[in-house]
């Protein structure tokens, strides 16, 4: 039986499952993904938060128990990813922990466009190179280069303790209310699973337009395509995702480019609202107006996705796993200890570090994706959000347990043509259809 005041419980409750059924899901051991956190604990709850409302919704009573190697594997899916051979480079050199005058920062620039604008954030040239970067850190206080950044949308937090943290008012905000928010409408949604859909395929015939980035919201979209929805991910024409990240979170869905800020791009995307029963969203708050949307298709599933939440100061700004992990305190209670203090206390670090997977955003994805499917239960149209903080201040708050040993663990990967990525974390062993190019498909129902 699951710990009802873990994040298992926590999730079903915010979206009103039946508590009995928390009884099916059955722990077989967590991830081995060694933390100070229970970052396996949140991995494996928010994995089997999907595969629980899958279950429910397929009518099948049988029992959940997620695998450790392949939800290991899954949430650490960059270590595996290959391409005729070639593995990517995953991190700008722009990008991690910098020494500020009074602290550290963490930067992220793995878009090119993000590394520009870092740079002018810092009155450095276009040609600079990391090492002028870290100087430039070096000499201003953290909060500085924090404040700069956001006056010129780059990306870079000052790294902060847990305590400091939860009493500014995004941390504040960050932490209220349930971990997930799911508010139903009247209207019907218009699909329904199959009489004798299974467990593993019980979304097909569903369509889901996926407007999300990076991580966290194409593990939703993955999730749904690999229990059989149609998923049409659509992108702007630039910037360009990073070409592996793209396949890395692009099984089972096709890709399209759409520009909506132009007249024939808005009209299309209306047709394709038209014909969906839910809309994964996953850019800044206040990029879509959602309520309209919601008023014009009131039987739309609406899953909302953001780095900051909705409320407090920094409800707008860009975020993403890392940066979330720094503000939050995680980064310092997962550096390594202070040498010269020599007290060994995680909380007492003064040298930054990171959970052992993008922990955030892909526990966040499926937690996403569990609310879809208890929504799609229903039977209909609702509004869902779901944060990256809020997701870590649920981490923070977890009791800390013995974490799983750091011991190898053979990876679940699958081989599709010249890729080999990390098979899906529970359900089916391998994915319905490989990724597809960046922007391969018309922006169009099948």
């Amino acid at each position: 039986m699951s710990d009802a005041s873990g994040i298992l419980g926590q999730a079903w409750r915010a979206l009103g499952g039946d508590a009995a059924r928390l009884d099916r899901v059955r722990g077989i051991g967590l991830p081995p993904l060694p933390a100070v956190l229970p970052a396996a604990r949140l991995v494996h709850d928010a994995i089997a938060a999907a595969a629980l409302a899958a279950a429910e919704l397929a009518g099948d009573d049988g029992v959940i128990a997620i695998d450790p190697a392949r939800a290991a594997t899954a949430v650490t899916s960059e270590r595996w990813f290959s391409e005729r051979g070639a593995a990517p480079d995953v991190w700008s050199p722009f990008s991690g922990f910098r020494s500020a005058a009074d602290g550290w920062v963490r930067t992220h620039a793995n878009y090119p466009h993000h590394r520009e604008r870092l740079l002018h954030a810092l009155d450095l040239p276009a040609g600079a190179v990391p090492a002028e970067l870290a100087d430039r850190i070096r000499s201003l206080p953290a909060r500085e280069v924090e404040g700069l950044a956001e006056r010129h949308g780059a990306l870079a937090v000052a790294v902060r303790r847990p305590g400091e943290w939860a009493r500014t008012p995004q941390g504040a905000a960050a932490a209220a209310g349930p971990l997930l928010r799911l508010e139903r409408a009247d209207a019907p949604i218009g699909w329904r699973p199959a009489a004798d859909a299974s467990r593993d395929a019980v979304l097909a015939g569903l369509r889901v337009l996926d407007l999300t980035r990076v991580i966290a919201g194409p593990v939703a979209g993955r999730t749904l395509a690999l229990l059989g929805a149609e998923v049409l991910r659509v992108d702007p024409p630039a910037p360009v995702e990073p070409h592996w990240q793209h396949l890395d979170t692009g099984h089972g869905k096709r890709s399209a480019l759409l520009d909506v800020r132009s007249a024939p791009g808005a009209a299309r995307f209306e047709q394709l609202l038209v014909g969906a029963n839910v809309l994964l969203l996953g850019y800044r708050p206040g990029s879509f107006d959602v309520a309209e949307i919601a008023a014009r298709h009131p039987g739309l599933v609406i899953a909302e996705l953001s780095a900051w939440g909705w409320s407090g100061p920094w409800a707008g700004r860009r975020g993403f796993d890392s940066l979330v992990q720094a503000a939050s305190g995680i980064a310092l209670i997962e550096g390594a200890s202070d040498a010269l203090g020599g007290s060994g206390h995680p909380d007492l670090t003064s040298v930054p570090g990171a959970l052992p997977a993008q922990a955030l955003d892909h526990s966040t994805g499926y937690l996403l994706a569990a609310a879809v499917l208890r929504a799609l239960a229903d039977g209909r149209g609702a509004r869902i959000r779901a944060s990256l903080s809020r997701t870590a201040a649920a981490l923070l708050d977890l009791p800390r347990e013995v974490a799983p040993a750091a011991a190898a663990f053979e990876p679940t990967v699958t081989e599709l043509g010249e890729l080999i990525t990390a098979a899906p974390a529970f359900g089916p062993r391998s994915w319905p259809r490989p990724p597809r190019p960046w922007g391969g498909d018309p922006p169009a129902w099948r």
